[in-house]
């Protein structure tokens, strides 16, 4: 993402013992933004309201009546934001296959948002390598990976989680089976360990499942490849457009041989 040209004015205040940056005059207040409410660590403001003008691995600026603040996301004790109009087609348009369309949309949110501490700008991220990867432009799969690693990986592992299942996944793209084993067996080893799922891996586990049956499918292990699209579908069902793209290929492993039927597991 690239970050917007230097503001004519700083001023380096502190708020509760944290730096904060001040930007009396930010270039592009004139543009759309979207407000939100957050609260800051460590201050006795409360809950605040503030319009959202992008988000980076700089930290997120927000402008503040007159003025603009970048504060970086370890910063925010809660932060609630609205996903851009953009968001939902965007998930939409890659469940039903339209790729470009969903490029499009998603990057629009990625471009203003990767980095800002809510469930959909993480998820936005994570998903725009997912579309690279269907399109089969792996270079650009593998930065959108980078960057939700480098970005989020504070949430509890499942960043991390989330990256090496995509790396798996393009290593599934290349049929490169070994690496793509390797980087999903102790994710979903884990996950069929866990007797409580965590929030931050939940989206992880859906994934990996997903991925693993399509690992298994090109093996030539069917029932085996069955067995994990229905994990995501009944167990680790976190991630709904993953959910999807299972029951699609689960059920188009028992439909394909009428006469030895795959058996539910």
């Amino acid at each position: 993402m690239k970050l917007r040209p230097p503001f004519p004015l700083q001023q380096l205040l502190f708020v509760s013992g944290c730096a904060l940056l001040l930007v009396s005059q930010a270039m592009g207040q004139g543009a759309a933004g979207a407000q939100a409410a957050f609260k800051v660590r460590g201050s006795a403001a409360g809950v605040q309201q503030g319009v959202v003008l992008g988000a980076s691995a700089a930290g997120v600026q927000i402008r503040i009546g007159a003025q603009t603040i970048t504060l970086p996301p370890a910063m925010f004790e809660s932060f609630q934001m609205a996903a851009p109009p953009e968001y939902a087609p965007g998930v939409q348009a890659y469940v039903a296959g339209e790729l470009p369309k969903a490029l499009g949309a998603i990057r629009s949110v990625t471009d203003r948002y990767k980095g800002l501490p809510t469930d959909w700008a993480q998820y936005a991220t994570g998903l725009l390598g997912d579309i690279y990867v269907a399109t089969a432009d792996y270079p650009k799969a593998e930065a959108a990976y980078a960057d939700f690693k480098k970005l989020y990986a504070a949430a509890a592992g499942g960043a991390v989680s989330t990256s090496e299942v995509g790396l798996a996944r393009i290593a599934v793209a290349k049929k490169d089976l070994a690496t793509a084993k390797a980087k999903l067996d102790p994710i979903t080893t884990e996950a069929l360990a866990e007797k409580t799922i965590a929030p931050a891996k939940a989206m992880a586990y859906s994934q990996a499942f997903l991925v693993s049956g399509q690992l298994k499918e090109q093996e030539g292990n069917l029932q085996g490849a069955l067995e994990d699209y229905l994990r995501t579908v009944t167990i680790f069902y976190h991630d709904r457009t993953a959910v999807t793209a299972a029951q699609q290929k689960a059920d188009a492993l028992r439909g394909r041989d009428k006469d030895h039927p795959l058996t539910v597991p």
